[in-house]
Order: structure tokens, then sequence, then C-alpha cells
């Protein structure tokens, strides 16, 4: 399957003062099948590692950190030789292995003329430092997310259409292929982005195995929670995580602490919300109470949003099957406002942006902010159906007066007062 992160590898390979490359992000995201092929694709030969598959692969780290010594060892190992330019070496689930990323600083000082791309957990990669240090300003890092709308119509063999949108989007006209693109929107709310499950949807289209993949990914993330920490804290976890559908269930979606339980407080959970957020489960929006750059200025910590990282899992956990949502039926009426919400939180992420909510005293809520590269900030409306009226949006735009604002929805694409009308399929464009 075509990943979008395939331009910033070749890109990275390309570069004339090229770092070892670490690539992190959430479990099953597909960051070793994207190093793999595109290893495959663009260099001779691949050397593959896993730390968390093969012990003896650690011994080769606990003398000292050598990259000559290191390299000798490994095509021993492995019974190829690691030419420079020729082999791309990946050291996958690095996070298994502390020495291991600690060793990139001495291949970016040592070494610059080997190409090595590592994977591992975000969690792991960014808490399990136990006894050694991070290369900080060693490495080159990208974060890989799960497949957004586009890769999932490239998925199916729809470039076309992935251009077709992005030319209407581009030019402000109305797609006459809206309705089937809503269609495909529809299915790919209930699927998601995790490529394993999309990769089900194409071969067989069986919605019920499509909800079993889900429900084994969401179970890998409950046992990375016990791996990565105590028992008392995993419990935490546990609670905050399951709380997630509740907490999005709710009219104004701000995270209470209230909801995990009762009596529940910040003071214990807080670090649990950290940890969801490290391992890239979640995806926090925190409240701006102004509505102009930098918008980082003008945060209030204390109040924030919690989305999930995958749509689909999402759907998962509320238990409704992507066919539910296909046939646009009772259910989908009762949740379609929640999942589009979501879906735009973890396009916008995936396309670089912080996204922070807006509210005004409690009179006005704005569901996104984003600040572009040119350091304006961009509001951005969400309506899960063609009513689009909306008083928070216009009072942000009388109060602050953006050059432009998005209104997401189901409407075809259009400009009018300044406002920029952009369908729920074309979210990746922004």
């Amino acid at each position: 399957m075509e990943r979008k992160i395939e331009l910033k590898l070749l890109n990275w390979k390309q570069s004339s003062n090229r770092l070892p490359l670490v690539m992190h992000g959430a479990r099953q995201v597909g960051k070793t099948y994207s190093l793999l092929k595109f290893g495959r694709s663009n260099y001779k030969n691949v050397a593959y590692f896993n730390f968390e598959s093969s012990m003896e692969l650690h011994g080769i780290f606990t003398r000292d950190l050598s990259p000559e010594r290191i390299l000798r060892e490994l095509s021993a190992y492995t019974s190829a030789a690691l030419v420079p330019d020729d082999t791309l070496i990946i050291f996958d689930e690095i996070q298994a292995c502390e020495r291991a990323l600690t060793s990139l600083k001495y291949f970016a000082e040592e070494a610059p003329q080997y190409h090595l791309a590592a994977a591992g957990s975000l969690l792991g990669v960014a808490i399990n430092r136990d006894k050694h240090s991070f290369p900080v300003g060693k490495i080159h890092l990208i974060t890989m997310y799960p497949m957004d709308f586009e890769e999932f119509m490239l998925a199916q063999n729809k470039a076309h259409a992935v251009s077709l949108i992005r030319e209407c989007y581009a030019n402000n006209e109305a797609c006459n292929l809206h309705d089937t693109f809503m269609d495909d929107f529809r299915i790919f709310i209930g699927v998601g982005g995790m490529p394993q499950v999309v990769n089900e949807y194409i071969s067989s289209g069986d919605f019920n195995l499509i909800m079993a993949l889900q429900k084994n990914i969401i179970d890998t993330y409950i046992a990375d929670m016990a791996k990565y920490a105590g028992l008392a804290e995993t419990v935490r976890i546990m609670s905050a995580f399951n709380s997630v559908p509740a907490q999005l269930a709710k009219e104004n979606r701000k995270f209470q602490y209230k909801t995990i339980k009762s009596g529940a407080r910040a003071t214990h959970y807080e670090t649990a919300i950290d940890w969801l957020e490290a391992s890239g489960t979640i995806y926090k929006c925190i409240k701006v109470t102004e509505g102009h750059s930098p918008l980082n200025a003008f945060t209030e910590g204390s109040s924030f949003k919690i989305y999930m990282s995958d749509t689909g899992l999402l759907a998962s956990r509320y238990g409704i099957s992507p066919i539910i949502l296909k046939q646009e039926s009772a259910t989908w009426q009762s949740v379609k406002g929640i999942l589009a919400e979501n879906y735009v939180a973890t396009t916008l992420t995936s396309n670089g942006y912080t996204i922070f909510y807006w509210e005004s005293q409690g009179k006005a809520e704005l569901d996104f902010v984003i600040q572009n590269i040119s350091g304006e900030a961009i509001p951005i409306e969400i309506k899960s159906s063609e009513n689009v009226r909306s008083k928070s949006l216009q009072q942000f735009i009388t109060r602050y007066k953006p050059t432009w604002s998005v209104r997401v929805s189901s409407k075809n694409f259009g400009f009018e007062n300044n406002i920029k009308s952009v369908p729920l399929y074309a979210v990746a464009c922004i």
C-alpha cells in the first residue's frame, strides 16, 4: 500500500547531511512494512534486525558502541556485507534495546556514510530510558500515523479520485462525484486507517473480520500498558483509556476526570493521560482563550479534549460495524458527529498540525483552531450534516478577523463570505 511517508523517506535518503532515522508511532500503523518496502525499492540490499525477536542482537551492543565493530558483527550475524549507500540497515523495535538507540549518536558522528533507519513504538522510544541517553540532535525523527482517507483511497487504486478531490479543493469547485466520495468516507470512518484492517477490507470486505482485527489491535495497546507501566499506573491508564468513548459522547467533548469514575482527580490521572498521548493511542486538543497566533501563548492546559488516534478503532469501541455506517442507519445518525470530529482531529494531526479548540467564556466554542505555515490562526468548524449554521464560527471571525476560515461538513466544495467549504472526505487537503 502506498503511504505518504515514503516521500519523507526519499528526502532523507537524498539529504546531504543525513542522520540516522528513527520512525516512531503507535503500534500497528505500518512502520516496519513502510521501511522494508522503501528499502527494497530504493537500495540494492536491505539488512533487517529485530530487537524484540532476537536477544542475541542485544549482545552486540553490550561491549562498546563503536560503529565499526557493531557493523562488522552485524554483517557476520546476517551473513551479508553492509555497504554504504547500497544497503538500508533497519533496526526494528529499537525501543527493546536501549544501547542500540544510544548507538545512533555514534553512527551519526563516526559512520555517516551508512544509511541506518530504526523503527519503534513511540511509547518505548519516549519513556524506556532507564540507563542510557537519548541521542538528541543526532537523529532524524519522524512520526508515522494511521492511514488517512487519501491513503485509504490509494490502497484501492483510486488515485484519480484523490487527484479530483484535490483539484476541487484548490479551485473551490463543486465535485460531481460528491455523493460517491461521501459513501467512501462513511466506509473509511468505520474501517479506519490501520493498515492490517484496510488490507482486510480490500481483500475480503468481511466486516466481522474487520471488527475482530480492530479488537485485536486494541488488545495489543492494552498489553503495552501492562508492559511499560507498573500495576497501579496500568489500572489508571486502562481506566482513562476506557473512558474515551464516553468522554467524546458528551455534548461539549471536554475531558472530565469524573467521567473516568466518581471522585477522580487530575492528580491521579494526569500521568495516565500523558502515557496514552506518548503511546500515540490518543491525541490531545488543548483549549486556547485567544484566536490569534502564536496559539501556544494562549493555552489553558487544564481544559482539553482527547481523541482516539484511529476513527475505526473508536467505532469499534462503540461496537459499531462499518456496514452500519455505510447504510446511514439510525445508529450512524447518533454517532456521526463524534466520529466526524475525531476523524478531523486525526487527519489534521497526521498533516503535521498541533490541534487546539477555542472557547469564549462558555458562550461560544469552536471545534479546532490550527496555525498554518505562515503563522496565521485558522478556525475550523465541523458539521457532520448539511446544516452549517453556527454562531461560534461567526463570533470567532468577528473577533479575530482571520484571513480565511474552514467549515467541514457533508456539503460540497465552495467559498463564500471568506469561509472555505470542505467536504468531510477532503480534510487531508487542508
